[in-house]
C-alpha cells in the first residue's frame, strides 16, 4: 500500500487549482507582501479566539463555557491552525517554501474546523477561497 505524502496531498490539490484563471501579477506580489502580517495577525487572533471556544481564555467569560464536544474540538484545531500562522510568519517574510506549507496545513486545519461545527456551505467557500489564493502565490515561495 502506497504511502500517501504532504507533497502528495499538495500537488494534487495544486492540479485543481491550475485550472483556475490566475490573478495579475500586481495582485499576487499585493498579496506576497501582506502575508507574513496576515499570518501573523490572524495567528494571534485565532490563537486568541480557539482559547476562548475551549475555555481557557479570559474572553470565555464573555461567551460562556460551551459544553460540546464538537466546539471544544473545533477550538483546539482553531489553536493548532494559528500556532501554523505563526509558524508561517518568519518563514513568509524570508519567501520561504516552508512557510507557504505552514499557510496550506492552516488554511487545512481551518477547513477541518469548519466542518466539524457543521458549517458545510462555509468551509467549502472558505477552503476554496483560501486554497486559491494560496496556490496563486505559491510559486513565490522557494
Amino acid at each position: 500500500m502506497a504511502q500517501t505524502t504532504t507533497t502528495d496531498i499538495i500537488t494534487t490539490m495544486e492540479g485543481w487549482f491550475k485550472k483556475a484563471p490566475d490573478l495579475p501579477l500586481n495582485i499576487k506580489q499585493v498579496l506576497v507582501n501582506i502575508t507574513p502580517w496576515i499570518a501573523l495577525i490572524f495567528g494571534v487572533l485565532g490563537i486568541v479566539a480557539g482559547l476562548g471556544e475551549i475555555g481557557v481564555s479570559p474572553l470565555a467569560l464573555f461567551g460562556g463555557i460551551h459544553n460540546s464536544v464538537l466546539v471544544l474540538i473545533a477550538g483546539v484545531l482553531a489553536v493548532i491552525a494559528s500556532v501554523f500562522l505563526l509558524l508561517a510568519y518568519p518563514k513568509t517574510k524570508a519567501l520561504k517554501a516552508a512557510g507557504w506549507r505552514y499557510l496550506f496545513w492552516s488554511a487545512a486545519i481551518s477547513v477541518l474546523a469548519t466542518l466539524i461545527t457543521g458549517s458545510i456551505i462555509g468551509a467549502i467557500i472558505g477552503g476554496l477561497i483560501k486554497f486559491y489564493l494560496l496556490f496563486q502565490i505559491k510559486s513565490y515561495y522557494k
